[in-house]
């Protein structure tokens, strides 16, 4: 733990459920899936609690139980069972799968506020403001976040309890009215509930869309750094993930329910994943004779929530990336710590990155394609890191389980667990290789061209990232440090370059041009490469970042 050894009270384990909660599930994750799948998604969250939300919380509790005294959390538990060099890979690749996540979050901040001020959707027309305009306002709030969350004494705790409690309790609300509308109302629901709308047809469609619940319902692990911040971590912490399992199968079904009350899964909105709640929401205060009261209140819980789920991510994710784990592969710069222990040029690294990925949406037509694409982006990318759970899992779980000691064990038996985590890998892994294809979109349309582009160029970047930066902390082993001047601009000026280009060809109609992005990134990567390999021979720039 070193640089980031905790000093103060400890963290209760309802506290730690809250953080939990705020980073897995939320009222709009149930919305996504609606529009997704409608009803059909009852059956489908049936399978996903009982099969795998309950399985994984659990898991993650044992995996919380035994490597109780490591501060990466994920990180730290992947180093435990195969070394340095992939418990560097797992916590780059799980910082790097929250990014989207972080991005899309601070664009339902804006979302909440217009809601929260106007009471209508109004301000989301491009007429209002444009999608350039969009992505900056969300841009200078998420950096409002990072700074303010950061600056104040037991700001995460206290964020935390609000928006956790906040959401839950508009959860709890939001199920009661809906089935107290349907006895007002005689019964009458807008969908339809028969056997015939709830079972799935399970197709090449439906398996595309199960990333996404998964993406709904992944996260607990995120709060395992703060394992250390409870009196007692072995026997606390699985009962947090207990509380957190409850809390989601409330939440996931029954408010899926209470949708099909409201709306119909016939005739669906084309925003509905952006503005879902506050059409629920306003259809009860109507029905209920309130006005639009329960629009502004959703509104500023909504927006408390997500201003917790940022600050845990944000804090989170990078003590993750700089934590013990890696040493020998993480750049020195990125692991500088300031006086209070927080890693400044990690969350340095997380706004460029959050800029770039902002950036590659400011090309789609109108906000509700930005907001629909991004939560696409985190149904493939947080799924794929997800994998790591299990893998570390079974590792605990397999010939040399006698070695992992822990107080608390998911399934007695070796096999049978290891099995179990086999089988929740294979479905994660299946499900982020079938999710790449865009959704919401009309197929094979320029706007779906181009988000397969963005797609790739998203995890390209994001995970060939990792890949490049043990190479440039084995320069400054070497060198004392890894570029001069020249060879950053060049590096630096190819890699934008490069991204702008396959993104402006991704928007067009000219033949070819997949091949086109492929031939022109290949020979970018290339020149880099050659660039990176010649010995430095300027000063170095400083790089240093004060939050």
């Amino acid at each position: 733990m070193d640089e980031l050894n905790f000093k103060g009270k400890y963290i209760t384990w309802p506290t730690l459920a809250m953080m939990a909660f705020v980073t897995v599930i939320g009222l709009e994750d149930i919305m996504y899936n609606f529009q997704n799948q409608g009803m059909s998604v009852l059956t489908s969250w049936v399978i996903m609690v009982f099969f795998y939300v309950i399985p994984y919380a659990l898991m993650v509790g044992q995996l919380g139980s035994v490597f109780n005294h490591e501060g990466g959390g994920l990180s730290s538990w992947v180093r435990g069972t195969d070394g340095e060099f992939l418990g560097y890979f797992t916590a780059w690749t799980y910082w790097a799968a929250s990014i989207p996540y972080v991005i899309d979050t601070a664009n339902c901040f804006l979302v909440d506020i217009g809601w929260g001020l106007t009471g209508t959707d109004k301000f989301e027309d491009t007429s209002v403001i444009s999608t350039p305009m969009f992505t900056l306002i969300s841009f200078i709030l998420f950096l409002l976040v990072v700074l303010v969350s950061h600056r104040f004494k037991n700001s995460l705790e206290v964020l935390s309890d609000i928006g956790g409690i906040a959401m839950f309790g508009m959860t709890i609300l939001f199920v009661l009215m809906a089935f107290v509308g349907l006895f007002m109302s005689g019964g009458h629901t807008a969908s339809t509930f028969s056997v015939d709308t709830i079972i799935p047809k399970f197709d090449l469609k439906y398996f595309s869309t199960v990333g996404m619940l998964i993406y709904a319902v992944n996260g607990c692990e995120l709060i395992a750094p703060y394992v250390t911040r409870m009196r007692h971590p072995q026997t606390e912490f699985p009962k947090a993930m207990i509380m957190l399992a409850f809390m989601t199968v409330f939440l996931t079904f029954f408010g899926s329910i209470a949708l099909g009350i409201y709306i119909d899964a016939n005739h669906m909105p084309n925003d509905l994943k952006m503005n879902g709640e506050y059409y629920v929401f306003g259809a009860m205060g109507e029905q209920f004779g309130i006005g639009k009261s329960l629009v502004y209140i959703y509104a500023w819980c909504s927006l408390a929530f997500n201003v917790a789920l940022m600050a845990v991510l944000l804090d989170a994710m990078t003590r993750m990336l700089i934590s013990d784990t890696g040493d020998k592969y993480m750049p020195k710069f990125l692991k500088k710590t300031n006086a209070q222990g927080l890693p400044v040029n990690g969350y340095a690294l997380t706004v460029f990155l959050s800029g770039f990925i902002m950036v590659l949406g400011v090309f789609l037509p109108e906000m509700n394609d930005v907001f629909n694409w991004l939560l696409n982006l985190n149904g493939i990318i947080s799924p794929a890191v997800t994998c790591w759970i299990f893998y570390s899992f079974m590792r605990i779980r397999g010939k040399d389980a006698a070695k992992y000691k822990s107080e608390y064990v998911f399934i007695k038996n070796d096999k049978l667990a290891w099995l179990a985590g086999l089988i929740l890998l294979v479905v994660t892994a299946v499900a982020t290789v079938l999710g790449i294809a865009p959704q919401d979109v009309k197929q094979f349309s320029s706007t779906w061209w181009y988000e397969l582009v963005i797609n790739i160029v998203s995890i390209v970047v994001l995970v060939g990232l990792g890949v490049i930066l043990p190479n440039i902390r084995r320069r400054e082993d070497e060198y004392g440090y890894a570029f001069d001047k020249y060879q950053w601009r060049w590096i630096i000026g190819l890699v934008l370059g490069s991204i702008m280009v396959d993104v402006w060809l991704g928007g067009t109609k000219i033949p070819g041009r997949i091949w086109m992005i492929v031939v022109e990134a290949v020979a970018a990567l290339l020149a880099v490469w050659l660039i990176g390999r010649r010995k430095p021979g300027d000063k170095p720039y400083k790089i240093e970042m004060d939050i």
